[in-house]
C-alpha cells in the first residue's frame, strides 16, 4: 500500500484543511477548511508554511500529539494528489487522516464530524477520496448554507464573507478547531459525541 513508504518520521495525525491558494479566495466560504487549520496553528503555536507535496505544512505538538497541519495548494478539485503524497512521505494510513471541509449540504456554522463516509458531492472531499481508494478517514465539514435558496452554489461559496459575516465566521472557526483538538485528544468516537449534538442557525 502506498501509506508504507516513509521519507519522514511519522506523526500521530494529519488534519488537513482544504481550500483555494490565494488572496481573492482567503475569506470565502470554501476556504473554511484553511481558516480551521490558521486558527489550530495560531492556537498551538505551530507554522503552516514548510512547502511540501504541493501543501504548506507544519509540524507539533496539538492536544498531546504529535500533529502535522497542511493546507493543499493545488485548488479543492485536486486536494487529493497532496494529501496521499503526504500520507505517504510520512508512512501515515488513512485512519491518521482528519480533513476539514466547508459543506453546502448543511446549515450555516452546524459541525459535523464522521469516521468515515461519502463525499456528499464535495469536489474536494471526493478528490481524496479517488487518489485513496477510500472514504475510509475522518472529515469534519463545517455548514455554509445561508438558509435561503441560491441561484448558484458554485458562485456562493467562492465569494467573500460581508462584513456582518466575518464576527460569526470567527466564532465557527473557532469551534471547529476546537472540535479537532477534540478529536486529537479523545478519539474520533468521544469528538463525535460532543459535536454532532450542536445545532446553529442560519445568519440573520
Amino acid at each position: 500500500m502506498f501509506w508504507r513508504r516513509r521519507e519522514r518520521e511519522s506523526a500521530d495525525w494529519l488534519v488537513v484543511g482544504l481550500g483555494n491558494p490565494g488572496e481573492r479566495y482567503r475569506l470565502t466560504p470554501h476556504n473554511l477548511g484553511f481558516l480551521t487549520v490558521d486558527s489550530i496553528a495560531l492556537g498551538a503555536g505551530i507554522r503552516v508554511s514548510r512547502p511540501e507535496e504541493e501543501s504548506l505544512v507544519g509540524r507539533g505538538q496539538l492536544s498531546g500529539r504529535d500533529a502535522l497541519l497542511a493546507k493543499p495548494l493545488s485548488f479543492m478539485n485536486r486536494s487529493g494528489g497532496p494529501v496521499k503524497r503526504l500520507l505517504r512521505r510520512y508512512g501515515m494510513r488513512p485512519d491518521s487522516l482528519l480533513v476539514v471541509c466547508d459543506e453546502l449540504d448543511l446549515p450555516w456554522g452546524t459541525l459535523r464530524l464522521r469516521r468515515k463516509g461519502s463525499s456528499a458531492g464535495h469536489n474536494g472531499m471526493q478528490s481524496i477520496i479517488d487518489s485513496l481508494g477510500t472514504s475510509d478517514f475522518a472529515r469534519l465539514r463545517i455548514g455554509i448554507h445561508p438558509g435561503h435558496p441560491l441561484s448558484s452554489g458554485a458562485r456562493y461559496v467562492l465569494r467573500p464573507f460581508g462584513r456582518e459575516e466575518i464576527g460569526e465566521v470567527e466564532g465557527i472557526v473557532g469551534r471547529a478547531a476546537g472540535t479537532v483538538r477534540d478529536t486529537l485528544a479523545e478519539g474520533t468516537d468521544k469528538a463525535m459525541a460532543r459535536c454532532n449534538r450542536r445545532v446553529a442557525g442560519p445568519p440573520e
